[in-house]
């Protein structure tokens, strides 16, 4: 069930971004493009589009008349489908990433699927970007990669443009799947993240903002202390940085799931709700937690609302700190780019920034601490936007509830 901050979501209209111009100002006093955008749909601009055997309600799309079927993992479901119209960039975007905010009850589940189209005019096939739904009892959580065989291809939870040119517009479907006479899903809210960022292997440190000094108190759980926890979903340790991270966001908002959740979690281990979050974004294709849209789409269904976007710098994650709302990153480094992390060498972690210091260096909660106490870390500036930027584009979780609602968004608007 959608969390205690699903009105919030539910009254969120449509964005579209503005101007194509994102300079981001650095310490050097160089300016570097990194175009991002973002759009939202929600139950208000979910009414736009196709529907077949869709509704829109106040809850957002969802089931209304089976218009067909699918069989899948042996079993047959109805099918009801929302097809978003056709939205032009302002720049000629190379990435893509969607997220959502919804419920599946019973044996119901959803696919979200995108399509393109380039300059000339040519439509991409629909690539799918998430099977996905709330249970695994009947129907398994999955992405489908690389489905490379037109102008894009998809990586795990990105839709990667082949070649550098990019596209000029895209499109959403989503399909909601149930039971013959169950209930199907509900999408109460839809992201869709564009970006086409510059090929750097660095950057300039950017220069801190007006909003430093502040630090959340978000709670520290390690990784490490789930090191051989349930080898179905990963096996805790170094696989689990990104249910871990997640769950210190919702620690932070009191969202953490109700205990009858994480029953099956024995007795003795430590932070249960960390296993019951892996288990809950495990990604059967991918084998693993890291899927981003999964572990959104698992703390939308707590928070409220939830979503994954790409940040141009630090001083764009002041002002969520600045609103009491700590961010997810996606970060990686070599032997001796991050001075003090835990470990020498990452090619792909989650961390949690949970403040800066006066001076404007994050302060960072990284499970990948050997126990708990070890997990708060002050990262210098420039090596943190280092092992960000140029390697995953800036992503972040935005995660957060109705007590803490989003900060005003740049000119060219990414969340």
């Amino acid at each position: 069930m959608l969390g205690p901050a699903s009105a919030r979501l539910l009254a969120m209209v449509l964005v579209v971004t503005v101007g194509s111009l994102a300079p981001v100002a650095t310490a050097s006093g160089r300016t570097v493009q990194r175009d991002i955008s973002f759009t939202r749909y929600d139950a208000a601009s979910m009414g736009q589009g196709l529907h077949r055997g869709t509704v829109v309600t106040d809850a957002g799309i969802a089931f209304g008349t089976a218009t067909g079927k699918r069989e899948q993992a042996g079993r047959s479901y109805e099918r009801a489908r929302w097809t978003a119209p056709w939205q032009m960039s302002d720049f000629t975007y190379t990435e893509l990433i969607a997220s959502w905010a919804a419920a599946t009850p019973g044996d119901s589940w959803l696919e979200v699927e995108v399509r393109g189209r380039n300059s000339k005019g040519v439509t991409s096939s629909w690539d799918l970007l998430g099977r996905w739904t709330s249970g695994d009892k009947h129907v398994r959580r999955t992405t489908e990669s690389p489905q490379s065989d037109d102008l894009a291809a998809v990586d795990v939870d990105t839709w990667k443009v082949r070649g550098s040119g990019g596209l000029v517009s895209w499109q959403v479907r989503l399909s909601l799947f149930r039971k013959p006479g169950s209930t199907g899903p509900t999408v109460a809210g839809l992201g869709v993240m564009t970006s086409r960022l510059p090929r750097v292997s660095s950057v300039d440190v950017s220069t801190p903002g007006p909003h430093v000094g502040t630090e959340l108190d978000v709670p520290a759980y390690s990784q490490m202390a789930h090191s051989g926890h349930y080898p179905q979903w990963g096996g805790g340790g170094e696989a689990w940085c990104s249910p871990t991270s997640t769950s210190m966001v919702l620690g932070y908002l009191d969202a953490l799931p109700p205990p009858y959740t994480y029953r099956f979690v024995p007795a003795g281990h430590p932070d249960p709700w960390v296993d019951y979050a892996a288990r809950k974004t495990y990604d059967a294709a991918y084998e693993g937690t890291g899927n981003w849209p999964f572990n959104t789409a698992y703390a939308a269904t707590l928070a409220g609302d939830a979503f994954v976007t790409r940040l141009r710098s630090l001083r764009e994650a002041e002002s969520f700190i600045a609103a009491g709302i700590p961010l997810v990153a996606s970060v990686s480094w070599g032997a001796g780019e991050l001075s003090g992390a835990p470990v020498s060498t990452s090619n792909g972690h989650l961390v949690v920034i949970v403040g800066f210091t006066a001076s404007g260096d994050p302060v960072v909660n990284d499970p990948a601490a050997k126990t708990a106490a070890g997990v708060r870390h002050v990262y210098d500036r420039g090596e943190f936007e280092n092992a960000w930027l140029p390697k995953s584009g800036g992503v972040v979780y935005v995660i957060h509830d109705a007590a803490h609602p989003l900060p005003a968004a740049p000119a060219q608007a990414n969340w």
